[in-house]
């Protein structure tokens, strides 16, 4: 009998993240990866890459270990992490961890708050089992709707170029489902006897996100034709060599010019290309404490201001934090 399409892209996705080979004698091996954490929502996705993850490491040394996070937003949520958690133990994980974090906005919106809280605690369970790796289950679909959100919101490239396969380290963070289709983890949890649970959040059109998915996205589709989320996913991929180009000549000119304090050396700056010195300034910012989710592109380009212009000039941050300019030096101080 031949293999379901949608479980082998799951499985395919996950032996090329993590590099899961044969040994010639019927077993199989991750190089240097003794624990696997899979986070799991109980959503199809997760879920595919759970059944997928447990499939490809059966004969290896590997042990899987399934999380889920229940952020507290729903009256059920503790009901349903059991339910998971139930779940994740049939699928057969080695072990299984329920997570209970408090979501707390600050301005931010309940979304990028839930996010920053599910990731703050994975990387806790992760050192907990001492796990190298920590796999998402986010879907072509998914990085098509981040990119389209990166476009109306005048992000820029970094946002434009999606969401990452990989990043990070002890743990690194992995997303082997960048190629599948939301439609094809759906159909792999059938072919597998799975029932998935669909968050009403994502049908919730508060939600910027869930209007793109449900109304915006479909539209394209019906007035564009089919292979616009193909298309948007590919645009991430064929940007995203090209960011992380420039992000690793920021860091190296950020060592050249920076200065132990944090300050940095404006007239070593000014003479750099302005995609380098944007950057440059963003990165000095952040470990001034500005937070990411808050620095946006009007401060990165006052900073860029500042480092051009007269002396004797101050911009307010985000964070409570003062960039100023002290003769030939770009500084940073609490508000």
């Amino acid at each position: 009998m031949s293999l379901d399409p949608a479980r082998a892209a799951c499985r395919l996705g996950v032996r090329r993240a993590l590099h899961v080979r044969g040994d010639g004698q019927g077993g199989h091996w991750v190089p240097e990866v003794d624990v696997v954490l899979v986070a799991c929502s109980g959503g199809a996705d997760s879920l595919a890459l759970l059944a997928a993850t447990v499939f490809e490491l059966r004969r290896a040394p590997t042990r899987v270990v399934g999380v889920v996070v229940d952020h507290g937003l729903q009256d059920d949520s503790a009901a349903h992490t059991a339910r998971v958690v139930e779940q994740m133990a049939g699928l057969g994980v080695d072990e299984t961890v329920g997570a209970r974090v408090t979501v707390d906005s600050g301005g931010r919106g309940v979304e990028a708050a839930a996010r920053e809280a599910r990731y703050a605690v994975l990387e806790q369970v992760a050192a907990s089992f001492a796990a190298q790796v920590v796999l998402l289950g986010h879907t072509l679909d998914d990085q098509a709707e981040t990119v389209l959100l990166g476009l109306t919101r005048g992000s820029g490239g970094r946002s434009i170029a999606g969401m990452r396969p990989a990043w990070g380290r002890d743990p690194r963070f992995v997303r082997p489902l960048l190629d599948v289709r939301r439609t094809q983890t759906e159909a792999a949890c059938t072919a597998d006897g799975i029932t998935w649970w669909d968050d009403p959040h994502n049908a919730d059109p508060r939600f910027t996100r869930s209007r793109v998915r449900h109304t915006v996205l479909p539209l394209l589709e019906r007035e564009l034709g089919p292979g616009v989320a193909e298309t948007l996913a590919r645009t991430a991929e064929q940007l995203r060599p090209d960011m992380e180009a420039l992000d690793d000549l920021a860091t190296d000119a950020l060592r050249e010019v920076g200065a132990a304090d944090g300050s940095l050396d404006r007239w070593a700056l000014e003479v750099r290309d302005h995609a380098v010195l944007t950057r440059v300034v963003r990165l000095a910012a952040l470990a001034a404490g500005s937070p990411a989710s808050e620095l946006a592109h009007v401060h990165v380009t006052a900073l860029a201001d500042l480092v051009v212009g007269p002396a004797g000039r101050e911009v307010q941050l985000p964070g409570h934090l003062t960039a100023y300019v002290d003769d030939r030096w770009l500084r940073f101080r609490p508000t």
